[in-house]
């Protein structure tokens, strides 16, 4: 163990809330909305409302994990929402019109999702095109492939054992997806914290030329975390498509800026190099929460829109003023 590995493991007994990692702002934001939601609505503070939330960020969760790995990296991924979609129109295509095992079917959405990461990072790392542009293409591409795959017609119907995953809440409480959705969390956050790949996002995303110097190949750790963040978006199709028991071209449209906004929320820096999935849970909670607690409150969906974005410039503004002051 390193020097510096003993210092964050010192640290982090001292500290119960280093796993957040300077994410205790947003937790307390978090912790605030909640008393005031509780106060402001009856029907939040019960256990199925609770649930309730759960289940409602189990697809923001699982993509906002992946968008944290390429945001820590100094990165950006718009494409995410639209390989949500191609992710699920494969499932589904596979699976009823080729009417091939579910099985066989998720896994190759999967390999297709990873696919438009790897395209991505090839584009990012290879060709030097921005991860703006890199992504925005992908956007457009993962999108208008998803679309031809039925001509726009949406699938609809599974096995029900797939369905159930999605309904059925194990011991009255979890269900499957999400607790797909706190094993991805938990595993990303014990890699970014304890393995040595971990470290080396960190350090790519706070200075790519520093880590080249040191050793680190700076192009492979690129390309893997855009393949992570399209699999995770695959995946997060995946739920989804389980959860509504059919598959849309349509779906996902938006997703890759709730996505973002959580991250930020999060308390992970847009530059790179600072940040992590404790902040990024805290940060899937605030706009989970936020939404409910509208939703109850019959606040207008426009008005939900101008709300969650005063949020994130407020989560931004903060963040900036923090580092600063640091």
């Amino acid at each position: 163990m390193t020097v510096l590995e003993r210092k964050d493991a010192n640290v982090q007994m001292r500290n119960p809330l280093a796993w957040l990692s300077g994410a205790t702002g947003p937790l307390v934001g978090l912790l605030l909305l909640c008393v005031f939601l509780s106060f402001a609505s009856d029907n939040f503070l019960s256990l199925r409302n609770g649930l309730n939330i759960l289940d409602q960020i189990t697809v923001l969760g699982i993509m906002a994990v992946g968008m944290t790995f390429v945001i820590l990296l100094g990165g950006i991924d718009l494409s995410v929402g639209s390989v949500l979609a191609l992710s699920m129109m494969i499932m589904g295509w596979t699976a009823n019109v080729a009417e091939m095992p579910m099985g066989a079917a998720i896994v190759l959405a999967l390999l297709a999702s990873g696919v438009c990461g790897l395209a991505v990072g090839i584009l990012v790392t290879v060709f030097r095109v921005p991860a703006f542009i890199a992504t925005l293409a992908m956007m457009s591409v993962a999108r208008g492939v998803a679309n031809m795959i039925t001509d726009g017609q949406q699938i609809v119907g599974f096995p029900d054992w797939f369905m159930m995953l999605a309904i059925d809440r194990h011991f009255g409480v979890l269900t499957a997806t999400v607790l797909l959705m706190l094993v991805v969390v938990a595993v990303s956050w014990a890699f970014l914290r304890y393995r040595a790949e971990g470290r080396t996002v960190y350090a790519v995303g706070g200075n790519a030329e520093v880590a080249r110097l040191a050793g680190i190949n700076v192009q492979l750790v690129t390309i893997g975390v855009y393949v992570v963040c399209a699999v995770l978006a695959g995946l997060a199709g995946i739920v989804l498509a389980a959860r509504l028991d059919s598959v849309q071209p349509s779906s996902g449209f938006g997703y890759e800026l709730d996505t973002i906004a959580a991250v930020v929320i999060g308390g992970t820096s847009l530059s790179g190099g600072a940040g992590g999935i404790g902040g990024t849970l805290i940060g899937v909670l605030i706009i989970g929460v936020l939404r409910n607690g509208l939703n109850l409150l019959n606040v207008s969906p426009f008005l939900q829109q101008v709300i969650i974005g005063v949020v994130i410039v407020l989560a931004v503004g903060a963040e900036t003023l923090r580092r600063r002051r640091a």
